[in-house]
């Protein structure tokens, strides 16, 4: 039987580029001449075995990599992208996208790219039509959720501790005994155990990105965008990928999401939840939270970690039988757009909605890096510790304008007496009056009022000012 001839012409180009080499340098380093590279580069000369074998050695290229032939992956998305009635007459049959997925399989992800966010503008756009429908705004439509708010919602419903991934983190932080250097560690593991190395790139070498993983050259890049306690957490996220991807996988199958992407995007949640464990692992961090009253200023040092860090991992302690303070957070920029909202056992929307402008949150950005502490008052009653502080995001140029959130981490009134903030106030201290959101507050004379309540009409009088264009009966 004759043997089958293997073209991968495409593929040894993206290696090569991917390693930085020009032709003459490649073929050097493959022992062939550069004008016989170049033939094999344009499919006109098909790969021996030697020759196979020869990259595989020199740039640790997966053999089944060049012999599969179809990228079924790329080819099985391209598929699904034809078959929307806008692009089905466009193609006789496939095998145009069998090549495409082959010769330039960047490209292809480039279309599949390009068509979720079609898809995407779609889904706002249905939203949109519906809510100019009604009359008057409304706090929401019934429209098709994007897949990034299904994610956001189910893990802002659910508890916010995953008891498999803490395990399998606190596990791998000792096999890693990093002392004091969890970045030089986490290095020498990849190193040693994947042949991984690690390199810090300048802003113009990754203008998009904060990581990229390389597999052609076995080298993880960071931005120099990021922060120190950013470099350590990206590069514990790929760690954590490699060491304990399968309890992070098998954590996403219990999700039922509707969508691929939102799948792609409840993994990357995981993972970034492994890190946290990995960099402050469950034991040592519970113990010291306690030790310094969950002082997060004092937690970020001692774990060499940033204020956002930590307070996040505060809304993580709830292991049975070495629970922590039930902290919740919440993310914002100054324009009010929410990021992220967390809870130890799941953010409490209902008690304490998160959408009044009175709260800590708002007025850190006028005091940047300040930390604000202030005791609330629900409109039913209930209280709870607030504490608020800016953010600094990535690193940016002159040019550039820096992006700034502010970040809100919260519990009952009643664990007060446990945090060094809840200390500080004590019992004759003010209370904010806060309500849920405007349009679901019913305080009366409230300054800060932006929009009027859903509950109840409008009191308008013209003989009568009050405090807001929004007085209701």
């Amino acid at each position: 039987m004759a043997e089958n001839k293997i073209f991968a012409g495409p593929r040894i180009r993206r290696i090569r580029n991917g390693l930085g080499l020009t032709q003459t340098a490649m073929a050097e380093e493959l022992g062939i001449s550069p004008s016989y590279l170049n033939l094999i580069e344009r499919n006109q000369r098909p790969l021996t075995v030697q020759l196979l074998l020869k990259l595989s050695e020199t740039y640790q290229v997966d053999l089944a990599d060049l012999q599969g032939g179809r990228q079924e992956g790329v080819f099985s998305e391209l598929k699904a992208i034809f078959s929307d009635p806008l692009l089905s007459g466009e193609l006789p049959g496939d095998q145009e996208l069998v090549e495409l997925a082959d010769a330039a399989p960047n490209a292809a992800a480039g279309v599949s790219k390009l068509y979720r966010a079609y898809r995407e503008q779609q889904a706002r756009l249905t939203d949109l039509s519906q809510l100019l429908a009604r009359e008057g705004r409304m706090l929401g439509s019934a429209g098709a959720r994007l897949p990034i708010d299904e994610v956001h919602e189910v893990f802002e419903m659910r508890p916010n501790f995953f008891a498999a991934i803490e395990t399998a983190a606190e596990a791998l932080h000792q096999a890693l005994a990093p002392g004091d250097d969890l970045f030089g560690a986490m290095r020498v593991w990849l190193r040693k155990q994947h042949d991984v190395s690690v390199r810090v790139l300048p802003l113009q070498a990754m203008p998009l990105w904060r990581r990229r993983f390389d597999r052609h050259s076995r080298r993880l890049f960071l931005s120099e965008r990021l922060s120190t306690a950013d470099r350590i957490r990206e590069t514990a996220m790929e760690v954590c990928q490699l060491a304990i991807g399968a309890e992070t996988d098998a954590e996403s199958r219990t999700f039922t999401f509707a969508t691929d992407e939102a799948r792609r995007l409840a993994r990357f949640e995981l993972l970034r939840y492994a890190a946290h464990a990995l960099m402050m692992p469950y034991t040592a961090f519970q113990a010291a939270a306690e030790r310094a009253a969950y002082d997060v200023d004092v937690l970020k040092s001692r774990f060499q970690v940033s204020f956002e860090h930590a307070a996040n991992r505060l809304t993580m302690l709830q292991r049975q039988g070495a629970p922590g303070v039930p902290f919740f957070m919440l993310e914002v920029d100054n324009a009010g757009n929410r990021f992220r909202r967390a809870g130890a056992r799941g953010f409490p929307l209902q008690r304490f909605g998160g959408g009044c402008p009175k709260l800590p949150i708002h007025a850190a950005f006028a005091q940047p890096g300040q930390i604000i502490v202030e005791r609330a008052e629900m409109p039913d009653g209930a209280e709870f510790l607030l504490i608020a502080r800016t953010l600094e995001g990535l690193g940016a140029g002159f040019e550039e304008r820096p992006r700034r959130t502010a970040i809100l981490i919260g519990c009952d009134i009643g664990f007060s007496d446990d945090t060094v903030y809840g200390r500080h106030l004590g019992e004759k201290s003010t209370v904010l009056k806060i309500g849920p959101a405007c349009r679901l507050c019913e305080r009366q004379g409230c300054l800060a009022r932006a929009e009027p309540p859903l509950t109840r009409p409008l009191g308008l009088d013209e003989m009568v000012t009050g405090l807001s264009a929004f007085d209701f009966q």
